[in-house]
């Protein structure tokens, strides 16, 4: 038997040990080579007289298994979307049962087979397991989780684990791992009965040879006749019945039915309960198959599986460029912005100048890190010795003298010119040549504010998002001046503090804030419409997006928004007031001294907590309402006015080169300001969803029924003749 990517020996005993170990990858995934060798390892257990049973475990450190091998996964993708014909339809299915098949070969073996957890099981390495007899799990490994994530990038679990998982914990218990991703903790899955045994990882494999010995008659439960779903099985049992109908109420209540795969999770549950069990994994892989078809999966695999983790590691960083050690950074301004961001600095180790005009000012600022620390160490997270660790790491000044030796500073002052300018000279007196001068800046030029450094080409914009310890992107911008080696050094500063990095160049906005505003000023313009408040934001969060127009802006600050509506209209040669928008954002302000939630006040009223309460009912006082309903046509309408607002400013960004690789695009739109997360992003939403020709057809009618904001530009026009995809157009670099 010639393996790859496991190990096989039988033991003295008689039980046979495949080790999981794929040679160069430091976790294993479930390749062709890995299936072929499941292949064989079971049809060798099954016919090798001298095996009494078999124990599965990992050749890692890192862990068992993190699931499905993303080119494999691609692949599938592929012949998923190009399925045109029923022999097409008919591979995509064969190809979806690959995994079903072949771990049932496994389960069904005539020996007892058990596996040995050492650590990390995602996915189809979870479902790998829930297909042997017996599950024992490493208790002293504490990042060891178990979980069937699929749901997370828009599949569903397509190797067994909608129908072992529900048939092992019942229905109710099962919904949250398989709709939602949820992980579990070793303790958690032994409760569920997910697992039989913990035990320290190097006793592990003995102990399921021992399980191994005693059970050589051993089989799954749902191949005993006497088998009984816990809870029991929907339209037989009332109360499984009731679970399924709460739970369908539920989810159409959080995604709106815009997640295929979430509604085709419970279709594969309420089917495959009905049915034997050899008929229940062909419904899911039916499922699967159905599945990964749609443009939503399509979106979401390739933004959220694949280029998130492209972009985690680095991909947008200039090749040839050594990497950049950084020790030591400046961060100027300690409030919310720049303790954030001292904050996930020293977690990441590096030492921490939090320098502020005024020593208390400073001190607040590191207060804000020991807030977090606090509550870590209190709920178990962090140990006190390594809290008291990432505190000593933060130094809170007024002098400037403190920042010698910095790898990088980042000024996170006021959003003015003039005092940017100030503290970029203060700056850059004190740091080494090689130094990376960075601004935090969310909407002014970095052309124009690295006119203020002596060393331009080393002056960079990093632009983090609020708050900063719980948002993962950043993104990096380009001035006229900026280096490759400058953008390389300022990826490498992300990277280091876990966070994912897009790079634009520059434009007032730049990429995120540009894009993102134009959601909240669509939802203006509708208030300006006279339709009714309410509507506006039911009809924003059933777009996909995390809040309503209002109450985001109210997040934002509506002070802050008129303060740079004002300057980019200031930029532009116009008068805000005379725009409608400004003059309601300046009604709001100025007239009625509602600024935001951070005052309780705001289109919303804010109770003690600062959570929104209700509409503020002035709102009518500005703005008649004409519009009390919302039929289905309406709502459509509506959210069309929203996405398609959004996603045309996008394309106008890759037109004017503001942004260059489809990636940043959808990883930037989701991680940034959470467009539409179930599309894979703005781009997807334009080449998935619609297709280019469509989108600007469609854009056009916005246009015409709305106005001009919605008109495609040339570039859009040129796809559409040429049926191209930003995708094609816009490719990974290298690509």
């Amino acid at each position: 038997m010639k393996l790859t990517t496991f190990s096989y020996e039988i033991g003295a005993n008689g039980v046979a040990v495949a080790k999981f170990d794929v040679p160069e990858r430091s976790m294993n995934t479930l390749t062709k080579e890995a299936i072929a060798d499941i292949q064989a390892i079971t049809k060798e257990t099954a016919e090798n007289e001298a095996v009494k049973g078999l124990v599965i475990t990992s050749g890692k450190d890192s862990g068992f298994c993190a699931g499905a091998d993303l080119g494999e996964m691609q692949t599938l993708l592929y012949l998923a979307n190009k399925a045109k014909t029923p022999e097409d339809y008919e591979a995509v299915f064969n190809q979806a049962f690959t995994l079903n098949r072949v771990f049932r070969e496994l389960e069904t073996c005539g020996k007892p087979v058990a596996i040995a957890i050492n650590g990390l099981a995602m996915g189809g390495g979870l479902e790998l397991a829930l297909s042997c007899h017996y599950r024992i799990v490493a208790d002293d490994n504490p990042k060891l989780k178990l979980a069937l994530p699929e749901a997370k990038i828009g599949l569903l679990p397509g190797a067994g684990g909608t129908q072992r998982l529900t048939r092992l914990t019942g229905l109710q218990a099962a919904a949250p791992y398989l709709l939602q991703g949820k992980s579990m903790a070793p303790k958690d899955a032994l409760g569920l009965g997910v697992v039989h045994a913990t035990a320290p990882s190097a006793e592990l494999v003995e102990k399921a040879s021992e399980w191994v010995l005693a059970n050589p008659k051993a089989k799954a439960p749902w191949d005993d006749d006497k088998f009984r779903v816990p809870g029991g099985v929907p339209n037989r049992q009332a109360g499984a019945t009731q679970a399924l109908t709460v739970g369908n109420a539920m989810l159409v209540k959080e995604t709106y039915g815009n997640y295929p795969a979430q509604k085709n999770i419970l279709s594969c549950v309420y089917e495959g309960l009905q049915v034997p069990f050899d008929t229940a994994l062909k419904i899911e892989s039916r499922y699967f198959a159905k599945t990964v078809a749609t443009p939503e999966a399509q979106g979401m695999v390739r933004t959220l599986f694949q280029s998130l983790q492209d972009l985690s590691k680095g991909a947008s960083r200039p090749e040839g460029v050594p990497q950049y050690e950084i020790k030591k950074v400046g961060v100027v301004g300690a409030g919310l912005m720049g303790a954030g961001i001292a904050y996930v600095q020293a977690a990441a180790g590096i030492e921490t100048v939090l320098l502020d005009v005024e020593q208390a000012s400073a001190d607040r600022g590191k207060e804000y890190s020991q807030k977090i620390v606090d509550k870590a160490v209190k709920r178990g997270r962090m140990t006190a010795e390594k809290g008291e660790a990432l505190l000593s790491l933060i130094t809170p000044t007024t002098d400037y003298d403190a920042l010698k030796g910095a790898d990088l500073v980042i000024e996170a002052v006021f959003e003015n010119p003039k005092i940017k300018a100030e503290v970029t000279a203060k700056c850059e007196a004190q740091i080494a040549d090689i130094a990376v001068m960075g601004s935090n800046t969310s909407t002014l030029p970095i052309t124009g504010l690295a006119e203020a450094s002596a060393r331009p080409e080393n002056f960079i914009g990093i632009h983090f998002f609020s708050p900063v310890e719980r948002m993962g992107l950043v993104e990096i911008i380009m001035g006229e001046k900026t280096t490759q080696e400058t953008l390389a050094k300022a990826i490498d500063y992300v990277l280091k503090i876990k966070k994912t990095p897009v790079a634009v160049n520059d434009f007032r906005g730049f990429y995120t804030s540009r894009c993102f505003s134009t959601y909240t000023h669509e939802g203006l313009t509708m208030l300006n419409e006279g339709i009714a408040p309410a509507i506006i934001e039911n009809v924003g969060r059933q777009s996909g997006m995390p809040m309503g127009p209002l109450e985001v802006s109210d997040s934002v600050g509506l002070d802050t928004a008129l303060k740079i509506g004002r300057q980019m209209a200031e930029a532009e040669g116009k008068d805000y007031n005379d725009d409608p928008l400004g003059a309601l954002m300046a009604w709001m302000v100025e007239d009625k001294a509602r600024v935001g939630r951070k005052a309780g006040k705001g289109f919303y009223d804010y109770d003690e907590k600062g959570k929104p309460s209700e509409i503020w009912k002035g709102l009518a006082d500005y703005a008649e309402v004409k519009t009390t309903e919302c039929p289905p046509e309406m709502r459509e309408e509506l959210i069309k006015r929203l996405l398609v607002r959004q996603s045309v400013e996008v394309a106008r960004c890759f037109e004017e080169g503001v942004i260059t690789d489809a990636r940043d695009g959808d990883v930037g739109s989701i991680l940034a300001w959470g467009f539409a997360p179930y599309s894979g992003g703005a781009v997807s939403y334009i080449d998935l969803k619609w297709g280019i020709k469509a989108f600007v057809e469609e854009a056009d009618r916005l246009a015409e029924a709305h106005g001009d904001r919605f008109r495609p530009g040339a570039m859009l026009r040129e796809m559409a003749e040429k049926g191209q995809t930003f995708y094609e157009r816009f490719p990974p670099a290298g690509k």
